[in-house]
C-alpha cells in the first residue's frame, strides 16, 4: 500500500513513519509537514510545505495512495479555544476533504485521544474539539478510522517534541511495565499504535471485523498482530 504520514516530526508521528518504513506491506510513505526528516529510506518520500494541508499542484497524485495516518497535533496546555480549533480541526479537514474527494475508498487513521467528547458539549475544551473534529472525519466519503490511544509510551527511543511531555515520560517510565501488566486497556506504544493502523487499512474499505472508534485494546490486539519486515530506520 502507498500511505501519506502528517506528522512525522512528531514521537507519535515518528513511531508510525518507523513502522510504516519495517512493514513488506507498506511500498511507499509520502511524509508531509512543514520541516524536512532527519531520515533517509529507500520507500520515504518528503513534501515539505509551509502549510502542510496545500496538496494543490504541483504534489502528489492523492488517488494513487491508499492511506492516510494523520498523526499531526498539539497539547491544548494554555491554548485558548480558538487556537486551538484552528489547528486541530480546521488543519486537519482541510487535508482530509480532498483526500476524500481524490479516493473514497482510502483509509484515513486519525490520532484522536481517549476522553475525545463526541457529544462535543462537554465541558473539557479539548474533548469538545477532538469530538466535533472525529464526527466531521467520519462524514466524509471515505473510510475514516478515530484511534484514541490513551497513555502512550514511546518506544525504540522516540522523544516526544513537548518538553513537558518530556519530563513527564522520564519521571513515570518506570511506571509503564506495571501499567501494561495490570492495566493494559489504558496504555499503548507509538510501535503498536502505527502496526494497527497498517493493519487496519490493510484489510481493506468495509471491513466489518474493525470498529470505527479504536481504544487502547482494541490498537494493543491490532498491533500485536499485524506482521512486518526487517527494514529500520537508516
Amino acid at each position: 500500500m502507498n500511505v501519506i504520514l502528517f506528522g512525522a516530526t512528531g514521537m507519535i508521528g515518528r513511531g508510525v513513519l518507523r513502522e510504516c518504513l519495517r512493514d513488506e506491506s507498506v511500498e511507499s510513505v509520502l511524509a508531509v509537514g512543514r520541516s524536512p526528516l532527519a531520515v533517509t529510506h529507500p520507500k520515504l518520500r518528503e513534501l515539505v510545505r509551509a502549510d502542510p494541508t496545500d496538496l494543490s499542484v504541483p504534489g502528489p497524485d492523492l488517488a494513487s495512495y491508499d492511506a492516510c495516518f494523520f498523526c499531526l497535533g498539539v497539547s491544548s496546555f494554555r491554548m485558548k479555544e480558538e487556537e486551538y480549533r484552528r489547528i486541530t480541526y480546521d488543519l486537519t479537514l482541510a487535508a482530509a476533504r480532498p483526500l476524500a474527494a481524490a479516493n473514497p475508498r482510502l483509509t484515513f487513521a486519525y490520532v484522536s485521544g481517549e476522553g475525545t467528547d463526541s457529544t462535543e458539549n462537554g465541558r473539557s475544551m479539548w474533548a469538545r474539539v477532538k469530538g466535533k473534529t472525529e464526527n466531521d472525519l467520519l462524514k466524509l466519503p471515505f473510510e475514516a478510522y478515530m484511534f484514541r490511544p490513551g497513555i502512550v509510551q514511546p518506544d525504540r527511543g522516540i522523544p516526544s517534541k513537548t518538553p513537558l511531555y518530556r519530563a513527564a515520560y522520564a519521571v513515570t517510565a518506570p511506571l509503564f511495565p506495571v501499567l501494561r501488566r495490570f492495566a493494559p486497556h489504558l496504555v499503548t506504544t507509538t510501535g503498536a499504535l502505527g502496526r494497527a493502523m497498517i493493519a487496519v487499512a490493510a484489510a481493506g474499505p468495509g471491513d466489518a471485523r474493525t470498529q470505527r472508534i479504536l481504544r487502547p485494546r482494541d490498537i494493543n490486539r491490532l498491533g500485536g498482530q499485524h506482521p512486518h519486515g526487517a527494514a529500520d530506520l537508516r
